[in-house]
């Protein structure tokens, strides 16, 4: 099993590299996971209140639980992976049943950040991608699929957004072992990314067709 970190700015890209990562490897072989899904379930904080938490920082993720489920996928067993819902700043009831595959790709903006989730993942990537383009797709998808304002978007990018990527987010680049620009739209580091993956999977394969012997 190979686990795969790829984080970066909020808006760089890593959502869609991830997934045009695993739709080259295929369902069967490989499945993302969103540090996003990991946001505490707050339900005793108001809404006011957890409106104006800051969800950039390390903090706000339960990543104690994503360890746990990502060493249950490890140990071939199924997780339930938690849905997150962005206008409540709540889990909802239901969860998702993710099977272990043989690629487990986690995404989020702190990834890298966090020691226990680093130590897990046996590729590390960060997606780099200019600051004015990553702030205009955030903006575009807080208010297309959040259901935030001009005004809420601007606000949190200014008091937390670009603060916590300048504390966490930007320094965890010097952890990964593949930098990517681009996000997504690299289909260059894509096609070399999926093509090592490839092969390891390859190399695993032939190596256990050994252990098992005549």
């Amino acid at each position: 099993m190979l686990f795969i970190g790829i984080a970066g700015g909020t808006g760089s890209g890593k959502t869609t590299l991830a997934r045009a990562l695993s739709d080259r490897l295929g369902s069967t072989t490989s499945v993302v996971i969103p540090h996003d899904c990991y946001y505490r379930h707050l339900p005793h904080v108001s809404f006011e209140e957890r409106s104006r938490l800051n969800y950039d920082h390390p903090d706000a993720f339960e990543t104690d639980l994503l360890v746990t489920h990502l060493r249950q996928l490890r140990a071939s067993q199924p997780i339930e992976l938690p849905t997150y819902d962005f206008t409540t700043h709540l889990r909802m009831e239901h969860t998702t049943t993710i099977q272990p595959r043989q690629v487990v790709i986690v995404e989020g903006i702190v990834v890298l950040a966090e020691a226990p989730l680093r130590e897990l993942f046996d590729i590390k990537v960060y997606v780099d991608t200019d600051p004015d383009v990553r702030v205009l797709r955030r903006m575009v998808r807080d208010i297309a699929e959040r259901g935030r304002t001009l005004d809420s978007v601007y606000r949190q990018y200014l008091e937390t957004v670009k603060p916590m990527h300048d504390a966490f987010v930007e320094p965890s680049k010097r952890y990964a072992d593949i930098i990517i620009p681009h996000g997504g739209q690299n289909m260059v580091a894509l096609g070399i990314l999926s093509s090592r993956i490839s092969q390891f999977l390859a190399e695993s394969e032939a190596a256990a067709g050994r252990d098992l012997g005549p």
